[in-house]
């Protein structure tokens, strides 16, 4: 184990520092790794932190690998996500919203992120603006969180409407489903860019994970 702040196991350096600086240990992206190279990074971060160890993204095969290498884990199969050593609860809700039935894959992702680094989530699914009385029956479940996670796709207007509804943070996910014009969510994501409801967050297309570590960094603070 190095000093430096890192672990160097020739193929990646895990940062070993990061939950001093962050409060949560080096999050794992899975795609282009092979389960023995995830399972030598997650048994380095494991070593080194006590929180919290993810890996995204993670396809059935692979996460059966990397369970039988190293013990104790658990797999989300509808969130692609393999976690050692969820957080407890911290007190802070968060509502997860999609506008449709087909973006329940980003959906699934942004709350099993969510709940593992410790915060409650919500979810609430198929409220898109194409029929504003579902979205309006959930009122008061907006109402009663302390962050929404809104995931949209075809032109995104979602979490503008949302955004005029509620008084708390508003982080906002584009997804690629959508018809041709939707350009694999180029489209929501530059309406969701411009909206007109203020203060919104918006991170990358298809990005339930990024969306969860908005929410933990506001619950954070909090």
């Amino acid at each position: 184990m190095s000093t430096t702040g890192f672990d160097d196991l020739g193929y990646a350096r895990p940062d070993t520092d990061r939950e001093a600086r962050q409060g949560l240990p080096e999050i794992v992206y899975g795609p282009g790794k092979s389960a023995a190279q995830i399972a030598g990074v997650v048994t380095s971060l494991l070593r080194a932190n006590t929180g919290p160890v993810l890996v995204t993204r993670v396809d059935p095969d692979d996460a059966r690998a990397v369970l039988a290498a190293v013990p104790g884990g658990e797999y989300d199969e509808p969130g692609r996500l393999l976690a050692w050593r969820r957080a407890a609860p911290r007190g802070f809700r968060l509502a997860v919203l999609s506008a449709g039935t087909s973006d329940g894959p980003v959906a699934a992702e942004a709350a099993a992120v969510a709940e593992s680094v410790g915060l409650t989530v919500h979810r609430i699914a198929d409220v898109g603006v194409a029929g504003l009385h579902r979205l309006l029956a959930v009122r008061d479940d907006l109402a009663a969180a302390d962050a929404v996670v809104v995931i949209a796709g075809m032109e995104g207007a979602l979490p503008s409407v949302v955004g005029g509804l509620v008084g708390c943070p508003v982080i906002a996910v584009p997804t690629s489903v959508g018809y041709g014009a939707n350009l694999q969510g180029v489209t929501a994501l530059l309406a969701m860019l411009s909206s007109c409801a203020a203060g919104i967050t918006v991170v990358n297309i298809d990005s339930g994970f990024a969306a969860a570590m908005a929410a933990y960094r506001i619950a954070r603070k909090r």
